[in-house]
């Protein structure tokens, strides 16, 4: 499939765009898909044909502001992740009920990952700052090593007990703890240098 990566992004400014969101699409996506369907196809596959359907459709966008376009691509992915599963779980048929609750649940991770970042969404000019920032984040969490994404993903996504993290990660509370909070710096680190 070709990639939407165009190497001079004004001769597609629309591709010039989505890659913004790319980072972000990725994690979320990479939080939906489950272990036993994550090793038949990546976060990356999902991502590039969400992105693909998305440059597709860029015109017929209806939204006036950046919550409504994430949102709207948000629920492309979840399409697509519904896609990508059927085709790999067996089943043709389209089951609107199971895009809904991928929707629902991508929702629910991305509405997580920006609580990370405190941000007062009062004025439009602080709506667009923490649009930027929810997109930088992503593209930092993408930066990290494994076991951080993960430790943040179970325990800030998730929202899980340190207990529970162990018990996911085959780790101590105590040493599920530490990570945590050398997970959390490093982003913070990462956040900065983006």
């Amino acid at each position: 499939m070709k990639k939407i990566h165009p190497s001079n992004p004004d001769a597609d400014p629309v591709a010039a765009q989505l890659t913004r969101y790319e980072p972000w699409l990725r994690l979320i996506a990479t939080w939906e898909i489950d272990s036993r369907l994550g090793q038949k196809f990546s976060a990356s596959d999902v991502v590039q044909q969400t992105m693909l359907e998305a440059w597709k459709d860029w015109d017929n966008f209806e939204g006036d502001h950046e919550a409504q376009r994430r949102v709207w691509l948000r629920r492309i992915l979840a399409h697509q992740l519904a896609h990508f599963a059927r085709h790999y779980a067996g089943t043709q048929k389209r089951d609107i009920a199971r895009e809904q609750m991928i929707d629902a649940s991508l929702a629910k991770s991305s509405m997580r990952l920006e609580v990370l970042i405190a941000a007062d969404q009062s004025s439009p000019s602080q709506q667009a700052v923490y649009n930027e920032q929810s997109l930088r984040l992503a593209r930092a969490l993408q930066e990290l090593p494994d076991d951080y994404r993960q430790v943040i993903q179970l325990r800030n996504v998730e929202d899980l007990s340190h207990e529970e993290v162990a018990r996911r990660m085959n780790r101590t509370a105590g040493a599920v703890r530490m990570l945590w909070v050398r997970a959390l710096a490093a982003l913070k680190t990462q956040v900065e240098l983006e």
